[in-house]
C-alpha cells in the first residue's frame, strides 16, 4: 500500500529520505528556515510551506502518517545551557520553540493520520527532571494514540555516536491491540570513520596554527581542572563523536588527523556521509550554513529502518 506521509519541520529532509526509501509518498512538507528551505527544494523538487504556526489544519492534506523532527534546541544540553548563559527559559517555557510541540499535536488533532514519528536530542526524556517528556507523552495519550518511545544511536549505520529519542505512535481509534518494537537487527560489519573520508581535501579545512594552538591550550585548561572539554581526533577505524549544529565554529568535535601537519575538519560532503545522506544529495549552501544543517538532521539509515517497522505494522494492523 502506498504510504502518504507529511513532514514538518523538515530542515533538509533526512526525515523524508528515511520514508521514501522504502516507498513513502510525502505530500507536504513545512520549514521555517530560508536556507534548509533552499537545500530541500533543490533536492526535492518542491519548496517546503513556511511557519507551520501560520498554516491552519485545513490547509494540510489529510495523510497516514505524520513525521516531524521538532525543534530540540530547547531541550537539547547544549541549547539548554546556552538559552541558561543567555537568561532565556528552555523547554516548554521557551514560548518560540518549545511550544512548536503542540503545532504538532494540533495537527494531530484536526487530521487523525494513522501513525506518526517524531524525533528529538536524546536530552528530551530527562529535561526539567521528567517533567517535559511526561507532558509530550500525556498530549499524544490525550489524543487516543498507542505510544512507544525510545533512545537509539545511530552508529550501527554510520561511524557516528548519535543518541536520539525517536516516539512512534499509532491510532487507537482505528485499531486496537497494538504493540510496537524499535528492534532491528544489527549490521555485521560496522561502519567506520575512514570510509567516509574525502581522498583530496581542500587545504582550507586544515585548521590553523593559531586555532590548532588554540584548542590544545583549551582543552589542557580543561584537563587540568578534571573537566572532559575538548577536541576529539577519533580512531579512523572507529566512530566519531556527535556531529552538531555548532560545526562550523572550529570543527573541534571531530577532527581528522593528517601526517605531518595539522588535523583537519570534516568536509560539508564527509558531513552528509557521516549523517548517512546519499551521495547524490545537493549541497547548495556555504560551508557554514552546511554544517548547522547536517549537524541538525538526522541519520537517514536509522530513520529508514523506523519507518519501515511502522510501514510494516500498520500492514498487519490492516489485515487485523
Amino acid at each position: 500500500m502506498e504510504i502518504k506521509f507529511i513532514d514538518l519541520f523538515a530542515g533538509i529532509g533526512g526525515l523524508r529520505i528515511g520514508f521514501e526509501k522504502i516507498g513513502g509518498k510525502c505530500i507536504f512538507s513545512s520549514e521555517i528556515d530560508k536556507f534548509a528551505c533552499d537545500t530541500y527544494e533543490k533536492n526535492f523538487g518542491e519548496r517546503p510551506a513556511g511557519d507551520i504556526t501560520k498554516i491552519s489544519a485545513e490547509n494540510i492534506p489529510n495523510h497516514e502518517i505524520l513525521v516531524a523532527g521538532f525543534p530540540c534546541q530547547p531541550f537539547s544540553i547544549a541549547g539548554v545551557s546556552k538559552k541558561n548563559s543567555l537568561g532565556r527559559e528552555t523547554g516548554f517555557n521557551d514560548k518560540s520553540q518549545g511550544t512548536l510541540f503542540f503545532e504538532i499535536v494540533r495537527i494531530l488533532k484536526a487530521k487523525r493520520p494513522k501513525a506518526f514519528l517524531l524525533e528529538n536530542v536524546k536530552n528530551l526524556k530527562s529535561h526539567d527532571g521528567g517533567k517535559t517528556f511526561k507532558i509530550i507523552l500525556n498530549s499524544l495519550h490525550e489524543l487516543d494514540y498507542e505510544i512507544f518511545s525510545e533512545v537509539l544511536d545511530g552508529k550501527f549505520f554510520v561511524p557516528q555516536h548519535r543518541e536520539r529519542t525517536f516516539i512512534v505512535g499509532f491510532n487507537k481509534k482505528i485499531y486496537k491491540n497494538i504493540s510496537f518494537d524499535f528492534d532491528f537487527e544489527i549490521p555485521e560489519k560496522l561502519p567506520a570513520l575512514k570510509d567516509i573520508l574525502e581522498k583530496n581535501v581542500d587545504e582550507k579545512y586544515t585548521l590553523s596554527d593559531k586555532l590548532w594552538n588554540y584548542l590544545q591550550n583549551y582543552a589542557e585548561k580543561h584537563r587540568a581542572k578534571g573537566n572532559g572539554f575538548g577536541f576529539g581526533l577519533p580512531d579512523l577505524d572507529g566512530i566519531s563523536r556527535t556531529l552538531s549544529a555548532r560545526y562550523y565554529k572550529d570543527g573541534s568535535e571531530i577532527l581528522i588527523r593528517q601526517e605531518n601537519k595539522n588535523p583537519r575538519k570534516l568536509t560539508p560532503r564527509e558531513c552528509a556521509r557521516l549523517q548517512g545522506f546519499p551521495e547524490n544529495f545537493k549541497i547548495v549552501v556555504s560551508d557554514t550554513k552546511a554544517y548547522q544543517q547536517f549537524g541538525n538532521s538526522v541519520v537517514v539509515p536509522l530513520v529508514t529502518k523506523i519507518a519501515e517497522k511502522i510501514i510494516k505494522k500498520l500492514q498487519e494492523l490492516e489485515e487485523k
